[in-house]
Parts: structure tokens; sequence; C-alpha cells
């Protein structure tokens, strides 16, 4: 898994722009809460919650998270929008719950492994002075 991950960090990152993947996942996480905060406002009101807008928001969270490679909360986001499409509130609001929940495993994990690849980095930039 290690070597799997070092290697994706470096055919996606070079010398010109070093910092490019975890700009594009810090890019998904600001975006990432923007959707799951307009999901939750759309589900606070118990008369009415718009499931069109939630289908929309539920798009993007799809397409984003394929896009970097979150299939589970791909695959929620499918639940999600098949609650939604029905217009059922509480499916909508169970699915929101597993969605933060794999949201924040997915967050705390690419986040461990990001120290660990800085860690690599540093590691790798350090030089000792020889002795003689």
């Amino acid at each position: 898994m290690n070597r799997l991950l070092s290697f994706l960090f470096h055919q996606l990152q070079d010398e010109t722009s070093p910092n490019f993947v975890s700009e594009v996942v810090n890019i998904y996480f600001h975006e990432s809460e923007k959707l799951l905060r307009n999901l939750r406002s759309l589900l606070v009101d118990r008369e009415f919650s718009d499931y069109n807008k939630m289908g929309i928001h539920l798009n993007q969270f799809m397409g984003s998270s394929s896009s970097i490679g979150a299939k589970r909360i791909r695959n929620v986001c499918l639940a999600f929008r098949a609650a939604s499409d029905q217009n059922n509130r509480a499916g909508c609001l169970s699915a929101l719950e597993v969605l933060e929940h794999e949201y924040c495993f997915l967050k705390n994990k690419l986040h461990e492994l990001f120290q660990i690849q800085q860690q690599r980095v540093l590691a790798a930039g350090v030089r000792y002075p020889m002795q003689h």
C-alpha cells in the first residue's frame, strides 16, 4: 500500500507542481464540506425539503468523489439520491448520516497518508554531513 501510494504521488506530482495532489484533495474537502452543509440545511425544514436541489448537490458530490477515487462516498451518494428521488425524508436523513461518517473517515485516512508522504519527503531531503 505504501509503495503504491508513493508511486501514485510521484506520478501525479513533479518538481513544477510538488503539491498538486494535496491541492486537489484540499479543494475536494472544501467543496465537499459546502455540499454537506447545503444538504443538511435542505433537510432541516420538516415541512419542505427541496429534493431537486438535493439531487443537484448529490450529483456534484458524486462527480467530485468519483474524480478522486472516493468510491464509498460515491456509493452513499447514489443511495442518498435514490431516497431523494422518492422524496423520502427519513431515507435522506439516514443517508446523510452515513455520508458524513464516510466523509470523515476519508478525510482522516487521507490526512494520515499525507503526513506519511510528508515525512518521507522530509526524510529523503535530510542529508547528514559525512564524518572523516
